[in-house]
């Protein structure tokens, strides 16, 4: 079961996407929603200070910042009113945006964030910093398109991988109340030592013992990505959430993802959850 959900707000239109559906979630399993606001740091260049214009320029950050903070947070409250729920709440954190919200988390059951938007001027790789980071499983919210439905038709990407099976297990609680659930596998061999005699077969077993309504499907990758793969056959079923493991590590000032990963972060048009 969730309890408390965290969801980063920063004010901007495609930040309400992610606290809509945040709220949505809290509302099915009676959860509390934490609102966060990272608020950005000031900083003033040493020619200002050296002319006399630092308390000045302080006043007008100091400004900016009010302003932000209140915009995030109507946003925020507005998001909340719509959803009618009442266990909501409202934090704001100094510092790294990435190591704030990670902070946060740690005592969250699962992180809504947005989608990077790559055509943004300030498009940072937050959302992949947070899959790699939190500890916890991330729902990502595309930054385009509308969905009416969620988690009602979901695909599982299953490779029997640890991230794989962090992810399935993290799911479960949409999982279980999905009406149709398809466990897909690609390019997946029969192997002792991970899909086992079928591929899918024995993960779609576990599902079944928690009641959820599963079927399996291989599928063959032929010269087409995974990625694309996955995100192909998520539009020809017609899906609402696709749940796979998040692959990559981090470097010293660099995100390195699976290619997959990659690929589904930045085409997405449907909600993902991912666990690394």
């Amino acid at each position: 079961m969730y309890k408390t959900l965290l969801v980063p707000v920063d004010g901007r239109s495609r930040s309400a996407r992610s606290v809509e559906l945040a709220c949505r979630i809290a509302g099915t399993f009676d959860a509390h929603v934490i609102g966060l606001f990272l608020r950005p740091s000031t900083y003033i260049p040493s020619p200002v200070r050296a002319e006399g214009g630092a308390e000045l320029l302080q006043e007008l950050q100091d400004k900016m910042i009010r302003q932000l903070t209140e915009g995030a947070k109507m946003q925020f409250d507005a998001g909340v009113k719509a959803s009618g729920t009442d266990r909501a709440e409202w934090r704001t954190a100094e510092g790294d945006r990435a190591e704030a919200v990670a902070l946060h988390a740690r005592y969250a059951d699962l992180v809504i964030v947005n989608q990077t938007d790559p055509n943004a001027a300030d498009a940072s790789h937050f959302a992949d910093s947070m899959l790699l980071s939190v500890g916890r499983p991330v729902l990502l919210v595309p930054y385009t398109g509308e969905y009416k439905s969620f988690g009602q038709n979901v695909l599982v990407c299953w490779n029997a991988s640890r991230e794989a099976a962090r992810a399935v297990t993290d799911a479960l609680p949409l999982l279980t109340r999905a009406a149709k659930v398809t466990v897909m596998s690609v390019d997946g061999r029969d192997s002792p030592a991970g899909h086992g005699e079928s591929p899918g077969a024995h993960i779609a077993l576990y599902l079944a013992r928690h009641g959820v309504k599963t079927e399996a499907a291989r599928t063959e990758s032929g010269d087409v990505d995974i990625g694309n793969v996955i995100l192909s056959r998520a539009f020809d079923a017609g899906a609402d959430l696709i749940v796979m493991g998040g692959y990559g590590h981090s470097r010293v000032r660099e995100i390195v993802l699976g290619g997959a990963t990659r690929t589904v972060l930045r085409s997405m048009t449907v909600p993902v959850l991912m666990s690394h």
